[in-house]
């Protein structure tokens, strides 16, 4: 039987609004508004906070190999001090093709790091989230 385990970075009832008019750069607020209507149109779930500063939409179950079990987001952001961050949990690396349409950014494994969405192509964007969450599925037990 698998030890479930609570994660530091887990859903909560914090209001998202809130959030996010409490960002303090205002180009920054702007952009994670923007974010925040790409993700409700291509998950169709409605905006969690996950810890104290992501929000996150969806939810899968994750198995480590100890045999811990937990909940976690299936796609969010977070705005950052360097920029919005994106979070996809399947990862990023077999979105080569999109991610050269999508304009500039910085690549982590389940991260991807912007500047701002000046430039960025806000559809890519929405076809890498409905990626991601489709991905997921795959492998995943999904509540979406």
């Amino acid at each position: 039987m698998a030890n479930k385990i609570q994660l530091k970075t887990s859903k909560n009832k914090a209001s998202v609004s809130v959030f996010l008019n409490a960002v303090e750069d205002d180009g920054l607020r702007k952009d994670c508004k923007q974010l925040l209507k790409v993700f409700k149109q291509a998950t169709g779930l409605s905006p969690k906070m996950w810890g104290d500063k992501i929000i996150g939409f969806g939810e899968y179950t994750y198995y480590r190999t100890n045999g811990d079990e937990g909940q976690f987001m299936a796609a969010g952001f977070s705005p950052r001090k360097s920029g919005p961050t994106l979070y996809i949990m399947p990862g990023y690396s077999d979105y080569s093709l999109l991610l050269k349409k999508l304009g500039p950014h910085k690549l982590g494994k389940s991260c991807l790091y912007l500047k701002s969405l000046e430039g960025v192509d806000l559809d890519v964007v929405a076809k890498l989230i409905k990626l991601g969450l489709k991905d997921l599925k795959k492998n995943h037990a999904t509540n979406y």
